[in-house]
């Protein structure tokens, strides 16, 4: 079994390979390994309410998943309260993975927090359900779902 700090340094790894402006990013595995080696780690799903309640969401303890949308629904525009509601969720100094459906909200959660002091934030590569296959659906090429991690659906 790999370590928290093993994870973490991996994670940082990654990010200095690609120059990501935040910590580090983490593969669903290690998020969810993360997740279970430390109770003080908070999963930020920034999906909309909408893609939480009609896709599914991760099977987490409550006080370790943090619901901050990213953008609004039905809008799809930014959530002008990111980072008010984030803040009313997590300490500054909290490691926190950030999750979307496919990781590209996430990195843009991940900087824009960093951005505004909170020290430890990781992207979650693939995202929940990860990138479209040949057919156009999601969760069979990669992502949370894919990689079998607890997870509800609608």
């Amino acid at each position: 079994m790999t370590s928290s700090s093993d994870i973490l340094s991996t994670a940082t790894q990654r990010a200095q390979a690609g120059q990501f402006p935040y910590a580090g990013a983490v593969t669903p595995q290690e998020a969810f390994a993360l997740l279970q080696g430390n109770p003080a780690v908070k999963l930020v799903d920034v999906r909309t309410k909408a893609e939480r309640d009609w896709v599914g969401q991760v099977v987490i303890p409550a006080e370790q998943h943090l619901a901050v949308q990213w953008n609004l629904y039905p809008e799809n525009t930014p959530n002008p309260q990111f980072l008010e509601q984030l803040g009313a969720l997590a300490d500054k100094q909290t490691i926190l993975l950030f999750l979307c459906r496919s990781g590209v909200r996430s990195r843009h959660a991940a900087k824009l927090a960093t951005e505004n002091n909170y020290a430890h934030c990781y992207d979650i590569l693939e995202g929940f359900e990860g990138n479209k296959d040949s057919a156009g659906h999601r969760k069979t090429v990669e992502g949370w779902c894919k990689a079998g991690l607890p997870w509800i659906g609608a």
